[in-house]
Order: structure tokens, then C-alpha cells, then sequence
């Protein structure tokens, strides 16, 4: 039987996230455990006469390449690659895994390579969307190892992911409540670029951030289900203090625990954790940008209240903040590149407060007033 809340889940992306039209080519990205929500988007896109086509991963091909491949085969993109990239209109990618510990034993350094070779791939669809030559659309399918990982069960992990969607409800139009969160977001970023520096506060962290001249964007499910941020890419040499990350630090499957970081003229010159240094490590030296910062963000979907090991969902939890090292955007101001994009989730509900050029503007994971972003 088919789920009407996925049905409703690929319509809000074929409709609203990436605005299908005729014609369109539409390539629908995921592992086979996504089936049900592929052949929704499949159906949804035909619907509106876009021209769509299957993308389907199998599960262990990573596990592979990196055990037997040689470095050569590792760095490899094959030229269809590229020309695809080229040629597409819109892409939805749904995340979905049946182990997502599947690469926890695989050599790190490896790994970091493998992810080089894929983000330049990456970097240039960012480039055609920035452009407005490409849309694009991440989003997830429950299963049971997300479910796992986020400590529930499967019912009520599907009711959390379909809820922070807001798909979930027959009689809520989930396009208007998106269409309500962007002007909110907007207005809040808006007030944002106001803003020459960021200082964060919180337990073990006290950090300053340039973001004088950078423009912030509204994260309002156009490129994410579900959304609910405000984002910009700080100036590369102005971060100065420490954070410490309370949550793990997830990425590639892998965790890091308890990551303490200090900045220095805009890059991190300590780094240390409770467990998984090694990887911390060998991902800060993947390449020369690294260990700058590439995003610092506003976490305001407060559906969303739960740390849950899914970026997708963490980084927009309600009352944190994220700060990605590496790549940053070039449609904010930011100039830094790498092949690394990593996003570690600063909890602030219980006592973090921000200030803006020194006047204090959130506190306990919620701005003091102005625009706020529709709660539930």
C-alpha cells in the first residue's frame, strides 16, 4: 500500500522545492531502500511533464572502491559524469541508508580522497544552481537505520521526518506553510546582513566571527526537506576564539566526539576530541581550505527538537547554531574552497547567547525579537 504522506512528500519537492515544468530533464538520485519515495518522485515529475530518469545506487559499491581501488581509481570521474552535470535541469537527491556505519572501518585518508574527487563534482553544480542553470533538492526516506540512529522506532521516526516536512497532515497544505517560512527566514536574513560581527557564547566557547559585507540566505525547502535556516559564509580571516560541539561531529557515516576547535586569524590551529581525532585530523588536512570556515548558520525549524545523527535535520534543530568547515558559498560573499564541507551542530538552548556587533540578540536559542520562523 502506498503511503500517502510519501506521495505528499514528492509532490512538495516536484512542485515546490524544484517548480518541474515541461520539458524539464530531471535526474532522481537514491539507494534502492528509497524505492517507494523514487517512484513518487518519478510519478510526480511526469505529472508536470519534466522529463525524469532513475539514478540507483546499490548498497556496499563505496565499501568496495575503497578497499580495492588503486589512488588513481579512487581520484577517477568519468566524463558522463561531467557532461550530466551539465546538461540537467534539476536534481532531488534522497538520502537513504541500510547501515549507515557501512565506511566506519575504512581507512581515513582514503575516504578523504574519495570525498576530494566527488566534491569538485559537487562544486560545479553548486556553480549552475548559483547560476539559476540547475535547481536542486536534497531530502530523506525513512528507514530503519536512520530510524536506529536517532533512537526511535520506525513508525515514529517516519512521523518526525513527515512532520518536519509538514506533510504529514492531509488538511495542511505543506506548500503555503513553506511559502509562510520563507518570508520569516528572509526577514530575519535580511536583518542579519546588518550585522559586522557574530560573538557566540555557550559552554567551553567563545567565538567571534567577521561577517561584515556578507549576504545571508533563507533556507525555505528550496534546496532542502525539510529546511528552516538562515546561512552566510564568514570572512575567511576574521574567526577568532573556541567552540567546543557537544553533539558528535558526523560526517561520511563516521562520528567524532566532544570536538574542541580554536581559531586564529580565521583558521583553526588546535583541534582535539574525545574520540575519532584521527579521522578530525586527516579531514582538517584533506586541503589548504579546511580549516577555515565555510558557514556559520541559524538552526530554526523548531519542529525539529531532537539531535538525531542526520545532518539533514541537525543542522536546522531549533536553537543551534552550525558552523561548516571548508567550502564556502560564493553567492554569500565567501571565497573559501576546499573539497571539504563538514557542518558540526553548536547547541544553544539552555544558556548560548549571540551578540551582533556587541549587542546581545539571541539567547537560550531564540532571537530577543524581530522575524522568527513559524514554530510547528
Amino acid at each position: 500500500m502506498r503511503d500517502p504522506r510519501v506521495d505528499r512528500l514528492a509532490e512538495l519537492v516536484a512542485g515546490y522545492a524544484l517548480e518541474l515544468r515541461e520539458g524539464d530533464v530531471l535526474r532522481i538520485d537514491g539507494g534502492a531502500c528509497a524505492q517507494p519515495l523514487l517512484l513518487a518522485l518519478l510519478r510526480s515529475a511526469l505529472e508536470r511533464g519534466a522529463r525524469p530518469y532513475l539514478s540507483v545506487s546499490l548498497p556496499g559499491l563505496d565499501e568496495i572502491l575503497l578497499e580495492e581501488a588503486s589512488e588513481e581509481q579512487l581520484a577517477y570521474l568519468s566524463q558522463p559524469e561531467w557532461r550530466e552535470i551539465e546538461a540537467l535541469d534539476a536534481v532531488v537527491t534522497v538520502w537513504s541508508d541500510e547501515n549507515t556505519r557501512a565506511l566506519s572501518g575504512a581507512d581515513p585518508g582514503r575516504q578523504s580522497r574519495l570525498l576530494a574527487a566527488r566534491r569538485t563534482l559537487a562544486n560545479r553544480r553548486w556553480e549552475r544552481i548559483v547560476a539559476g542553470e540547475q535547481r536542486w533538492c536534497g531530502t530523506l526516506f525513512p528507514t530503519h537505520a536512520h530510524a536506529q540512529d536517532a533512537e526511535m522506532s520506525l513508525e515514529d521516526y517516519e512521523r518526525f521526518v513527515f512532520r518536519a516536512c509538514h506533510v504529514e497532515d492531509p488538511a495542511e497544505s505543506a506548500a503555503a506553510h513553506w511559502l509562510s517560512t520563507a518570508a520569516a527566514l528572509g526577514a530575519r536574513a535580511r536583518a542579519l546582513e546588518q550585522a559586522r560581527e557574530l560573538r557566540i557564547v555557550g559552554p567551553d566557547t567563545d567565538l567571534r566571527v567577521g561577517v561584515a559585507g556578507r549576504t545571508w540566505i533563507a533556507a525555505d525547502g528550496h534546496l532542502n526537506l525539510p529546511d528552516g535556516e538562515v546561512f552566510t559564509s564568514p570572512v575567511e580571516t576574521e574567526t577568532e576564539g573556541e567552540i567546543r560541539y557537544r553533539f558528535p561531529a558526523i560526517f561520511d557515516g563516521r562520528e567524532v566526539e566532544d570536538v574542541r576547535l580554536r581559531f586564529e586569524s580565521g583558521r583553526v590551529v588546535a583541534a582535539e576530541a574525545a574520540s575519532g581525532g584521527e579521522y578530525l585530523r586527516s579531514l582538517l588536512d584533506v586541503d589548504d581550505g579546511a580549516r577555515v570556515l565555510g558557514e556559520v548558520a541559524f538552526g530554526l525549524n523548531y519542529e525539529i527538537d531532537r539531535f538525531t545523527r542526520n545532518i539533514l535535520f541537525d543542522e536546522k534543530i531549533g536553537g543551534t547554531m552550525h558552523l561548516a568547515l571548508g567550502s564556502g558559498f560564493p553567492d554569500t560573499g565567501g571565497r573559501n574552497t576546499s573539497t571539504l564541507h563538514w557542518d558540526m551542530i553548536c547547541d544553544l538552548r539552555a544558556d548560548g547567547e549571540v551578540y551582533a556587533d556587541g549587542e546581545l540578540v539571541w539567547r537560550a536559542g531564540r532571537f530577543l525579537d524581530g522575524p522568527e520562523a513559524p514554530a510547528g
